[in-house]
C-alpha cells in the first residue's frame, strides 16, 4: 500500500487530503502540532530524518503554516515554512529518494497588480510570510535539480465547514447561523469590497493530487479563477435566512485591506484534468447550514 506524510495534518487542508487519500488506498502518517497526530519537530532536522528514514513514503505534503502575514510570527513561519522545507528535502536527498514532496504556496507570494495570477508569475516579498514562502519555492527548484521530485502548488482563498471563526468566511457563517437562531449581534467588518476567491478546501486538495500525479509539471496555482467579495458572501449567507445583512454589519471606517483583488489563472492546473466542482452558493449553503 503507498504511504504518505501529512505535515500539517490537523489543519482543513490537511483534513480533506486525508479523507482523499484514504479513498486511495493511501496510508496516511499525519504531522501536526495538535490532534492525535505525531507531533514531529519539523523545524529540527533530525526529528525530520527520523520521520523520513523510518517510514519512507511515497508521498509528503508539507501543508504546515501560520497562516498570516502579520510581521510578528515571522520566525514561527521562517521555521515551519522554510527551515522546514530544507529538511524534509534534504531528508529525501539522502533517504528517501523516489519520494513526491508537494509544498504549499500561496497567491501572497506573488506580486499583485489586480490581474489573475499564475505560477509563472513574478514574486514579491510583501511581507515575512511571502518571504518564507519565496524562499521554499527555490529551495524546491533547486533539490528538483539533483532529481528529487518536488510540487508546488499556490494557494488562493479556500474555505470548507471546518475553518476556525478567525477567518472571515467562517466568522460570518457562524454569525448568521447565530441570528437565524435570534440573535441581535452586530459583525464588524474591515472593507466589504475586497474580492478573493472563495474555493472549497475539498475540491483544491484534490487539484493538488491532480498535481503530483505529473512527470512533467512541477508548479501550478491551484484555485477557482473566480473573484467574489466579501459583500457578496454577506447577500449569500444572509440570503439563506432570509434576512438583510446590512442590519447586522459594521463596517471599520479606519481598515486599510492588504489588497482589492486576489484572484489565480488556474489555465495549468485546469488543462491538467482538474476543475472545482463546488460553487460559491453551495460553499455558503455548506458553511450556514451544514
Amino acid at each position: 500500500m503507498p504511504k504518505a506524510i501529512i505535515i500539517g495534518a490537523n489543519g482543513q487542508d490537511g483534513y480533506y487530503l486525508n479523507e482523499l487519500l484514504r479513498t486511495k488506498n493511501i496510508e496516511v502518517i499525519g504531522v501536526s502540532r495538535s490532534g492525535n497526530w505525531l507531533h514531529t519537530d519539523i523545524g529540527n532536522y533530525e526529528e525530520v530524518k527520523d520521520l523520513v528514514r523510518n517510514h519512507n513514503p511515497d508521498y509528503i505534503f508539507h501543508l504546515a503554516a501560520n497562516s498570516t502575514t502579520r510581521h510578528e510570527v515571522l520566525f514561527e513561519n521562517h521555521n515551519t515554512i522554510s527551515t522546514a522545507t530544507f529538511n524534509i528535502l534534504e531528508a529525501v536527498r539522502l533517504f528517501s529518494q523516489h519520494t513526491k514532496v508537494f509544498l504549499s504556496g500561496s497567491g501572497l507570494q506573488f506580486k499583485n497588480t489586480g490581474k489573475p495570477i499564475k505560477e509563472t508569475d513574478e514574486f514579491e516579498a510583501t511581507s515575512t510570510y511571502a518571504v518564507s514562502r519565496i524562499q521554499s519555492v527555490y529551495a524546491a527548484r533547486y533539490y528538483r535539480s539533483l532529481g528529487i521530485k518536488v510540487y508546488v502548488g499556490y494557494f488562493f482563498n479556500h474555505e470548507s465547514p471546518i475553518r476556525p471563526e478567525r477567518h472571515m468566511s467562517k466568522k460570518i457563517a457562524c454569525a448568521v447561523k447565530r441570528i437565524a437562531e435570534g440573535s441581535n449581534e452586530k459583525i464588524e467588518i474591515g472593507d466589504i469590497t475586497v474580492k478573493k476567491e472563495w474555493a472549497f478546501a475539498g475540491d483544491i486538495v484534490n487539484g493538488v493530487y491532480t498535481l503530483v500525479q505529473q512527470d512533467n509539471v512541477y508548479e501550478a496555482t491551484i484555485g477557482s479563477g473566480k473573484a467574489y467579495s466579501i459583500e457578496q458572501w454577506l447577500e449569500e449567507c444572509f440570503g439563506l435566512i432570509g434576512k438583510e445583512w446590512k442590519n447586522y454589519v459594521v463596517e471599520l471606517q479606519d481598515f486599510v485591506s492588504e489588497y482589492e483583488i486576489l484572484i489565480s489563472d488556474p489555465t495549468t492546473i485546469f488543462s491538467l484534468g482538474w476543475v472545482p466542482e463546488v460553487s460559491f452558493s453551495s460553499l455558503a449553503k455548506m458553511m450556514v447550514t451544514g
